[in-house]
């Protein structure tokens, strides 16, 4: 008789190791790795002979689809985030920083969905009946019919869920405190997490229930446990948001059935959180029209555009290596920009602290924002406020030339309707509304220093003549 096959895994990472070794490969952690059962499925050990497989019936591309039906929840961010409300039986994987407002967000939509005559079962593992009902009082969702339990076994999770009425939605909070019989290893390890989660897929798959699974984030903000279980369910969101301010980001960043890269805001009260219809409002709420320094970037994200500040510090430096201290936005971006500043438009850095911060605490990760930052790094620097009326957006190649972006018209409609009459952006851009006035085109960033440069000597001019 053939020996069965042993491996090893880390409960870190998920790498499969032949023999034990007391650091992971993978990851670099140590003591993380444990024997994995070999037995089962195709290929397993001694005595697991797999089944004969059914042949399944093959189509083709062509034909009628039906959309998808989904379950909505009224309340308008998480259902643009969404793709228009929850799908039935898809699996939603939701992660977040500790204490974001995960379990605060996730009772306020079932409180919604109660009210709306649906089933939704809520299933905590990481507080008790008593603690849970705390939170619904606080934010008014006790008087619904949301369905309550704390368990973390996911056969009794299971054999409930499968009693009674199909439920239309299950919140299970969170899934690394699931754990199942068939694994011998504890709750939280990659095996576990994995066993459950699939389990919790398989149940939403079969009855036609929407699944929605919280998992904690790492330090370095991924969702923590095997990266196989972002791949196993149907949309990933991450809740983003800085404690230090009051609102929160819900952000799509995988969704079968919707667009990706969409956001919902929300603002942060004592009684749970608050949808915020216009972003750019809370975004540009407290700004300082005459400190140099600030460009206001026409963003999109998704399908909505977004306005918020850019704000720089150039100052000289008093140490012998300048210092680059970014918020919001990717530290090596800001450093090609620099780099294209000096080698094509003479602007000398190398010898200043450059600091850069995105207000409110939002991060920007669309390219667009190049020029919203060179026009902050350049009004800082010369000490000259830029247009209290003007927005920025285009992307900077290394050869200081600026290329067009996407959605050109629908950033210029939100700058409009907040009262920003006019618009620096690349001089090849698309869409451009017709008899539109207040249109700075540029070609390279050259043209963008010369402008704000011939803005500050009519400054000190009429500086000079008061």
């Amino acid at each position: 008789m053939a020996k069965a096959k042993t491996q090893f895994v880390c409960q870190n990472c998920g790498t499969v190791h032949t023999r034990w070794a007391g650091k992971c490969d993978g990851c670099g952690e140590w003591n993380t790795i444990i024997e994995d059962d070999p037995l089962g499925g195709i290929g397993g050990g001694p005595g697991k002979t797999p089944k004969k497989g059914r042949a399944v019936a093959l189509t083709t591309l062509s034909g009628e689809t039906e959309e998808a039906p989904r379950v909505q929840t009224g309340i308008s961010e998480l259902d643009r985030v969404t793709g228009g409300g929850f799908v039935r039986g898809s699996a939603v994987l939701v992660g977040g920083d500790p204490g974001i407002g995960k379990s605060t967000l996730l009772m306020q939509a079932a409180a919604a969905l109660s009210r709306r005559g649906h089933r939704i079962i809520y299933v905590s593992g990481e507080e008790a009946v008593a603690q849970v009902r705390l939170r619904a009082q606080r934010l008014g969702a006790a008087s619904t019919d949301v369905l309550l339990a704390a368990e973390t076994n996911v056969e009794d999770i299971l054999a409930t869920l499968a009693e009674g009425k199909r439920p239309d939605l299950v919140i299970i909070d969170s899934i690394q405190t699931l754990w199942s019989d068939i694994v011998d290893s504890a709750p939280g390890t990659v095996t576990q997490v994995r066993t459950g989660v699939q389990a919790m897929i398989r149940f939403a798959k079969q009855t036609g229930a929407a699944m929605v699974l919280v998992g904690h984030v790492t330090k370095e903000g991924q969702i923590a446990g095997p990266r196989v279980v972002e791949h196993m369910v149907d949309a990933v969101l991450y809740f983003e948001g800085d404690r230090g301010h009051h609102y929160r980001i819900l952000r799509t960043v995988k969704n079968r059935f919707g667009p990706t890269d969409e956001i919902g805001v929300f603002e942060m009260s004592d009684k749970g959180l608050r949808e915020v219809t216009n972003p750019s409002e809370l975004f540009l709420g407290e700004r300082n029209t005459k400190a140099p320094g600030a460009a206001v970037f026409a963003g999109m994200e998704g399908t909505r555009p977004v306005l918020v500040e850019v704000q720089a510090l150039v100052a000289p430096t008093s140490l012998g290596t300048a210092r680059r201290a970014v918020v919001g936005w990717d530290g090596s971006r800001l450093a090609m920009i620099l780099a294209v500043l000096e080698a094509h438009c003479g602007v000398r850095l190398g010898q200043h602290d450059v600091y850069l911060n995105v207000a409110g605490g939002y991060r920007i990760s669309e390219p667009a924002a190049d020029v919203a930052v060179a026009a902050a790094l350049v009004s800082s620097l010369a000490s000259t406020p830029l247009p209290v009326d003007s927005v920025f957006f285009g992307e900077v190649s290394l050869s200081g030339a600026v290329r067009p972006v996407s959605q050109t018209a629908q950033r210029l409609k939100e700058a409009e309707k907040l009262g920003f009459a006019r618009a620096t952006l690349p001089s090849s851009s698309a869409e451009l509304p017709k008899g539109r006035k207040g249109l700075t085109e540029i070609e390279g960033l050259p043209d963008l220093v010369v402008q704000i440069a011939g803005s500050a000597r009519k400054l000190g001019k009429q500086t000079d003549e008061d």
